[in-house]
């Protein structure tokens, strides 16, 4: 009988808005995720293969599958608030090309009549 234990990892937010290092956190939480499923998955096929009774294979293929679906939701979330963050610097970039068109003091025009 195999015993397999896995812990997975609380989601935190950053409190920082669409800030680089937020946004490499993220990604990094999604690299782990996605190897934590692939072992998982992996772990899922030699329960599968491996020696023991129907009924504890059973068991240890629903533990799996149960860990495996909270991951995925985690990825699901963290994919979410990527492509938030996304949208959100991209707005940011467009309303800095923008500005050129907005006036400010150092890029005013006084016209005289």
């Amino acid at each position: 009988m195999t015993t397999i234990t896995t812990s997975t990892p609380s989601i935190q937010s950053n409190s920082s808005p669409s800030s680089s290092s937020a946004s490499n956190d993220i990604s990094a939480q999604i690299s782990r995720i996605s190897q934590q499923i692939t072992k998982l998955t992996q772990q899922l096929k030699e329960v599968a293969n491996g020696t023991g009774t129907a009924e504890n294979k059973k068991k240890q293929q629903e533990a799996i599958q149960a860990q495996i679906e909270q991951l995925q939701a985690q990825l699901a979330q963290l994919q979410h608030k990527q492509a938030q963050e996304a949208e959100q610097k991209q707005a940011q970039q467009q309303g800095k090309a923008e500005g050129v068109n907005s006036p400010s003091d150092g890029h005013s025009v006084d016209i005289y009549i």
